[in-house]
């Protein structure tokens, strides 16, 4: 790998500054807190669907074991059990083992925030806010423009797609394909995707990357997806089919650019998925990270009916700067 130079990037870089400017004005006209937090921790929630960067801390003979975090929430959830009420976090995060690619990078930037007494779907609506904010703040005529096959982009409401309905729709899975783990297996073994040494979770990850995610977002609004299967979802409330939990992603153009869910606030069910996750990272033979028990034992004291909301900020912004690559926001890129 070499560092590379891009002042070519510089005004998409501009935009990059609005947006941030755009979220933060957002966050604090709706009473959120800005809060910075560590991106080392001692431990994490073990989370099977991703792997993570572990790093050492020495100092003469004391070594301890650090890893950076993937995602905020092990101290964003901290913070709300402590009574910090609605609070946001825009900064780095870090996922090892994914390929570089046009829209994803190891190290990006998210956009995490959290509020208390709503649910996932009436979150939907304020992060619809949000993006109308921006689209209202940002002074890039050209984000707007239709790009070939696709409408004009507009933030007035989302187009809506429970899951099952998308699968149905766009890939021809039924519903008691879907949530039956050996027919939807069997399924993606006839439609042709390897199912050698793969789960559910990555074949589900895999068709709807190839079959479904390519159709949301191009009618010109953004695509709401949500009750993912619970598989899916391992830190979100379950709704009452037993089938499916309440989170959900929105799409642009075809791309993922965030989600959001109700938050599991019970600490027993939390408990028990985390051991479940731990048992398929091990199987995974992925890095066996120390597992952040104090999070559970802050779940015991009581987090509070809310709902959080994770957005990769480098993707929102090449929605509005018009660009097609996480690589053309930077002015320093490591390749």
């Amino acid at each position: 790998m070499k560092i590379v130079t891009q002042i070519k990037n510089l005004e998409n870089y501009k935009i990059y500054l609005q947006v941030e400017k755009a979220v933060h004005g957002f966050m604090e006209k709706n009473n959120y807190l800005k809060v910075d937090l560590p991106v080392l921790s001692p431990a994490l929630i073990p989370e099977s669907y991703l792997e993570i960067f572990e790093t050492e801390f020495n100092y003469f003979d004391k070594k301890e074991k650090l890893y950076l975090t993937p995602s905020p929430e092990i101290f964003l959830k901290r913070l709300l059990v402590a009574g910090v009420g609605n609070c946001y976090y825009l900064g780095r995060a870090y996922r090892n083992s994914e390929p570089n690619s046009d829209w994803h990078s190891s190290e990006f930037t998210m956009l995490e925030f959290y509020k208390l007494g709503i649910n996932y779907l009436e979150m939907a609506e304020e992060v619809l806010k949000l993006l109308q904010e921006i689209s209202n703040k940002v002074k890039n005529p050209s984000f707007a423009k239709a790009t070939e096959g696709k409408q004009k982009l507009k933030f007035d409401r989302w187009e809506k797609y429970s899951v099952t309905e998308a699968f149905e729709k766009f890939a021809g899975i039924k519903k008691e394909e879907l949530f039956n783990e050996k027919l939807f297996i069997k399924k993606a073994k006839n439609k042709g995707f390897n199912i050698d040494n793969t789960g559910y979770e990555d074949l589900f990850s895999q068709m709807l990357a190839a079959e479904v995610e390519p159709k949301l977002g191009v009618s010109g609004y953004p695509t709401l997806l949500y009750d993912l299967p619970k598989q899916m979802a391992s830190l979100a409330k379950l709704n009452d089919d037993g089938l499916t939990a309440q989170r959900c992603e929105f799409y642009i153009n075809g791309l993922e650019v965030g989600g959001f869910c109700t938050e599991l606030n019970d600490y027993k069910e939390q408990q028990k998925r985390f051991i479940l996750e731990a048992k398929k990272r091990k199987q995974n033979k992925m890095i066996d990270h120390t597992i952040d028990k104090g999070f559970v034992k802050a779940l015991k004291y009581g987090l509070p009916f809310c709902t959080g909301a994770g957005i990769g900020f480098e993707r929102l912004v090449m929605i509005f700067s018009n660009t097609k690559s996480i690589d053309e926001l930077k002015l320093i890129s490591i390749k």
